[in-house]
């Protein structure tokens, strides 16, 4: 009898290792754990719950129940999974994309989102895009011309724009920082 456990702010690799770590402790049987869902293969009992909702809360996690705020944590996962994770390119806008994800339709998924977290979906992915250029500016590694192409703007002036829109500043303002700063995936 397998079912979800659905957890908020589970966005990179190593929170499904420290999520793997507390349902091994607690004993809870799973068979896959990723951004934000675990497959559990047998019941869980309420203590069982009580003690993970609570084991969840003390590592910066939290136990969802509503579908609502499942539905909201899994947007977020997807975006959060697609920009930061993700080598694929995008075939398919993000509206189309969460859709095919969330087996909902759009309209419901831009007003719940906006209703609940107080932007729109739209400007949250701008925000993660924003931040993962961040990422790719401060390593270094990349040129502006390569992240914008991995980014999926159209140019890099174009890439700058809306960085400056977003940041206030360019993105070669931004790297002459000494502690450059940007969001924490686990802060969202």
């Amino acid at each position: 009898m397998e079912h979800t456990v659905h957890i908020k702010n589970m966005v990179c690799p190593r929170c499904k290792m420290a999520v793997q770590d507390i349902l091994e402790k607690l004993g809870i049987s799973f068979s896959s754990i990723e951004l934000g869902e675990v497959k559990v293969t047998a019941a869980i009992t309420s203590k069982q719950k009580e003690e993970l909702a609570h084991q969840l809360i003390s590592v910066g996690f939290e136990l969802l129940e509503s579908e609502k705020s499942i539905l909201i944590a899994q947007i977020k996962s997807v975006i959060v999974q697609q920009i930061h994770f993700s080598s694929n390119e995008l075939k398919v806008n993000f509206s189309d994309f969460l859709v095919e994800k969330t087996k909902h339709n759009y309209n419901y998924l831009s007003r719940l989102f906006s209703e609940i977290e107080g932007i729109t979906i739209e400007k949250f992915i701008a925000h993660q895009k924003v931040e993962r250029i961040k990422e790719l500016l401060f390593n270094n590694e990349k040129t502006l011309s390569e992240i914008a192409f991995e980014m999926d703007y159209s140019s890099s002036a174009y890439l700058s724009t809306q960085f400056k829109k977003e940041t206030g500043m360019t993105p070669s303002a931004f790297k002459k920082m000494k502690q450059p700063k940007h969001q924490n995936l686990d802060k969202i």
